[in-house]
C-alpha cells in the first residue's frame, strides 16, 4: 500500500491542472495547489476515508481557488464583453416558433443510474476539458465552485447576459459530448 504522502503527491498534477484552468495564472494556481497539499499533509488525520483522497483534496482546493479569485479580484481576466452582448439568449436555445426544441435531445435512459457510475464522471471530466477554455472556466466556477452568478460577473467583469450565454453554450457542448461519448457510446476519447 502506498504511503499517504505519496498518494497526495501523485494527485498534484491533477490539482494543478484544475487550478490553472480556473485561475489562468500559473503562479496563483501553484500557490493554491501548494496550500492544498500543505493543508493535507499537515493534518492527515482530517482525511477520514469517507470519500476518495482525490475528492477530499479537490474539496480543499475548491476553497483555495475561491480564495485566490477573491484575493486577486479583477486581475483574473480573459472573458471580457464580446459580440454575445447583442445576442438574444433565447436565440441560442434552438426553439422553433411553436416553442418546441428544433432538435430533440437524445434519450438518456435513466440519468440517475447513469450518473452513479465512476466512468460517467471520467467522461464528464474529459468533456469539460474539451470545452473552450473560457467556457470551461465559467462552467466550473458555477457548477463546481458553486459561485453565484453575481460573484462570477463581478470577478470577471461580465454582464449577466454574457454569463448566461457562455454558460448555455458550455452546457450545450457538454450535452453533445456526453451524448456522443457516454449515452450513445459511439465515440472514444
Amino acid at each position: 500500500m502506498t504511503r499517504y504522502e505519496d498518494q497526495v503527491a501523485e494527485l498534484r498534477d491533477y490539482l494543478y491542472k484544475f487550478a490553472r484552468l480556473q485561475l489562468r495564472n500559473e503562479a496563483w494556481a501553484e500557490d493554491a495547489v501548494s496550500e492544498t497539499l500543505l493543508a493535507a499533509l499537515a493534518k492527515p488525520q482530517a482525511f477520514d476515508n469517507r470519500s476518495q483522497l482525490k475528492t477530499w483534496l479537490v474539496g480543499i482546493l475548491k476553497h483555495k481557488v475561491v480564495d485566490a479569485l477573491r484575493h486577486h479580484g479583477r486581475e483574473v481576466t480573459g472573458l471580457g464583453s464580446s459580440e454575445d452582448e447583442d445576442t438574444d439568449p433565447l436565440e441560442l436555445l434552438n426553439f422553433k416558433a411553436d416553442g418546441h426544441f428544433v432538435e430533440t435531445p437524445a434519450d438518456w435512459g435513466n440519468p440517475e443510474q447513469q450518473t452513479s457510475s465512476r466512468q460517467f464522471f471520467e467522461v464528464l471530466e474529459a468533456c469539460t476539458e474539451k470545452l473552450p477554455a473560457a467556457q470551461g472556466r465559467l462552467f466550473l466556477m458555477r457548477e463546481w465552485l458553486e459561485l453565484s452568478s453575481e460573484e462570477i460577473c463581478k470577478e470577471l467583469d461580465l454582464t449577466p447576459t454574457n454569463l448566461y450565454v457562455q454558460l448555455h453554450r458550455a452546457r450545450l457542448r457538454l450535452r453533445e459530448c456526453l451524448e456522443m461519448n457516454w449515452f450513445q457510446k459511439a465515440g472514444a476519447f
